[in-house]
């Protein structure tokens, strides 16, 4: 409102003076019609002012789209550039100031603390890439895995050598054991152990087969975090920056052992210490937390860790099974697989999803057709027509089925 036009206006009125609008429009740096607006609105004030059209803006038709984009983490320039290819004639600081109220929407949402219920939700992470130096300087290399329930803010803590599924299972349910039960649901980030990266999209997470088997046994629903949105689980990530106590440790421990036991004291601190979120140490609230999480069976869940067998995929893209060689597709070259099995079928996966199985034979080769193919063509015959390497991976399976 220019209520340096409208007194100026008001002035002649009050002289009986018709103002001149294109002057008063230069002196107040303004257009015409804007000072006979005004005008018009002192001769009869009771007439309501004339309604702004509202314009469509060239970013209406791709509203929904640059949300979805926004929400999976881009940049407002990378969007920019993508809806230009789907003919967006728009300008990119009108684009950039759309994104950044639909952030700052978001970002207010996110960050509002909800307490949770007693036995409600836990959150689960990983404070990866530890080094710390032992006193003789053999440099120890690892990660914590980091538990803590919503209610009580109580934590467990584990020092692990790798990140496997294996080891994964084995510190959920140590976790529980620590705990005293299982909540009614479990956040997760985008970890490679959870989620099967391969069939998720920004829109939902899929979670690979022997995980959700394992969250089915334990009885919790598990819950993927958005990408890109720490705020979703950031009781864990607090945590995890709490893990620099560690860091006081560095040259003052003997063996790789020694560390691991230095992580759980750290934890038995953490859960006598007043929590900063509720003014309560940890442990009290567990007492009460622990009426409202549910059992599970021990035994049952230990199985995960014990029945899985890993294996080093070799440049041969085979694993060795009871003296015996099976095949894995070539991608997984180097990588490390889980193999399970029963009296007449091998199962191999490779971070929870089944990436081959194999019939247990006596043979000391044992190929699937199209692992060979993909061997050959890349190597030997990578320069070969289709027809050749088939001629080529027929001869070679009849070769293997007759070995012993």
């Amino acid at each position: 409102m220019r209520l340096d036009v409208e007194h100026c206006v008001h002035q002649h009125l009050m002289n009986k003076i018709k103002p001149n609008f294109a002057e008063i429009a230069r002196r107040f740096d303004t257009d015409p019609r804007t000072v006979k607006r005004y005008y018009e609105q002192s001769l009869n004030p009771a007439a309501k002012p004339p309604e702004k059209l509202k314009r469509p803006s060239k970013l209406d038709p791709f509203k929904g789209l640059i949300r979805e984009k926004v929400e999976a983490g881009c940049s407002a320039s990378a969007i920019y550039h993508f809806i230009k290819e789907h003919d967006y004639r728009g300008g990119q600081s009108i684009l950039r100031d759309y994104c950044r109220t639909i952030r700052q929407r978001e970002t207010k949402r996110a960050t509002v603390r909800v307490e949770t219920s007693p036995g409600l939700s836990a959150q689960v992470d990983w404070k990866e890439d530890i080094v710390l130096t032992t006193r003789s300087g053999e440099v120890v290399k690892g990660s914590i895995f980091l538990y803590v329930l919503g209610y009580s803010r109580a934590k467990y803590l584990e020092f692990t050598f790798n990140r496997t599924q294996t080891t994964f299972f084995d510190c959920m349910t140590q976790a529980f054991v620590e705990t005293g039960g299982v909540p009614q649901e479990i956040w997760f980030d985008n970890q490679k152990v959870v989620v099967n990266r391969h069939k998720s999209n920004f829109g939902k997470a899929v979670f690979n087969e022997t995980f959700a088997e394992y969250a089915k046994d334990a009885g919790f629903k598990p819950i993927a975090c958005r990408p890109f949105r720490p705020q979703t689980k950031g009781k864990v990530e607090a945590l995890a920056r709490t893990m620099d106590r560690l860091r006081v440790y560095d040259h003052e421990f003997d063996t790789p052992l020694d560390l691991a036991e230095i992580v759980h004291l750290i934890c038995d601190q953490l859960n006598q210490e007043d929590s900063q979120a509720t003014g309560v140490p940890p442990a009290l609230l567990l007492d009460k937390e622990k009426e409202y999480l549910h059992s599970f069976d021990g035994e049952l869940l230990e199985s995960y860790a014990d029945r899985t067998v890993a294996r080093k995929v070799s440049k041969e893209s085979m694993i060795v099974f009871e003296n015996r060689r099976y095949s894995v597709p070539t991608r997984y070259i180097g990588e490390i697989v889980q193999l399970k099995h029963d009296d007449n079928t091998l199962w191999l996966y490779y971070n929870g999803e089944e990436v081959r199985s194999h019939v247990i034979t006596p043979k000391r080769f044992n190929y699937a057709r199209e692992d060979m193919a993909d061997i050959v063509r890349s190597d030997l015959y990578r320069n070969r027509d289709d027809e050749t390497i088939d001629d080529y991976v027929d001869h070679n399976m009849k070769m293997f089925d007759e070995m012993e």
